[in-house]
């Protein structure tokens, strides 16, 4: 998981992904999208293949990039989980709240004043 959020944390390379979710790109085709050169979005793709978010071919002399959509639905599975524990806290927390404020004895602020 941590090689696949690194890969995401990058702007450039989210945007890698996206594009190659609408199909095969060669790298070279993806370089001349940014304003970086062609070793660099070589290493964006590098990066994100070792966190298997995309599969890189050689046809010919091209290197093919495209996604694989099992990665993907990994990332989307970690976060759904993240987020489900996270909204379980956040709910625990609100009743918390919401029991103390019902109870003055227990919140001093607005109990009889003294």
């Amino acid at each position: 998981m941590d090689r696949l959020f690194h890969a995401l944390a990058d702007t450039t390379r989210r945007d890698i992904l996206r594009r190659c979710v609408r199909g095969e790109l060669s790298v070279s085709r993806l370089a001349a999208g940014y304003p970086m050169s062609f070793a660099a979005v070589q290493k964006h793709v590098a990066v994100l293949e070792r966190a298997g978010l995309v599969v890189k071919q050689r046809r010919g002399r091209e290197q093919l990039v495209c996604t694989d959509p099992a990665a993907v639905d990994r990332a989307r599975q970690a976060l759904d989980e993240l987020e489900s524990a996270w909204r379980g806290r956040v709910d625990r927390m609100a009743r918390l709240l919401a029991d103390t404020a019902e109870d003055p004895e227990d919140n001093p602020t607005e109990g009889p004043e003294k």
